[in-house]
């Protein structure tokens, strides 16, 4: 990694307890390893603000996603606010999916797992395209950065 990528990156992740409802062992899954994979590898770069690296404390308020960043020594930088109104038929759409998907795994034949796969691979790609175009000119991510944003999107949207 590069001295520029070691500035542009988050290193820690925190969800807000108070945003996160009781979600079941899969979607527990998911979190831990999104925010695993976020730390391992990731772009995330604030406008406007000094060298990084980062970290982020996701949560919800009053049906908003909030981004609150601090640098590396917790000395909060900014906060973007994001409406969640666009994001609600990707995120219903997405957890639609995603049941039919752990529903199929237990009976049905891998063509139509693959099938629902790609359904749900396809959906994930445009939250994640909706979330890195909604941060436009507020913070710098690349798509994979974004895709794994996005399922903590979700995973902060379940309430059990």
């Amino acid at each position: 990694m590069t001295a520029s990528n070691e500035l542009s990156r988050l290193i820690e992740v925190t969800l807000d307890d108070k945003s996160i409802g009781r979600a079941p062992p899969d979607v527990e899954h998911e979190r831990a390893v999104a925010i695993y994979d976020l730390i391992d590898e990731n772009l995330f770069q604030p406008a406007g603000t000094v060298p990084g690296p980062y970290r982020l404390l996701l949560s919800l308020a009053d049906n908003r996603l909030v981004f609150n960043i601090s640098s590396d020594d917790a000395e909060p930088l900014v906060a973007h606010i994001l409406s969640l109104t666009p994001f609600r038929k990707i995120v219903k759409d997405y957890f639609l999916v995603c049941e039919s998907y752990y529903e199929a795994i237990k009976t049905s034949s891998p063509s139509r797992i693959e099938a629902i796969d790609m359904g749900r691979r396809g959906i994930h790609n445009d939250g994640s395209q909706l979330l890195q175009e909604r941060l436009e000119g507020k913070i710098e991510i690349d798509f994979d950065t974004a895709r794994r944003l996005f399922t903590l999107v979700c995973v902060l949207h379940w309430r059990g």
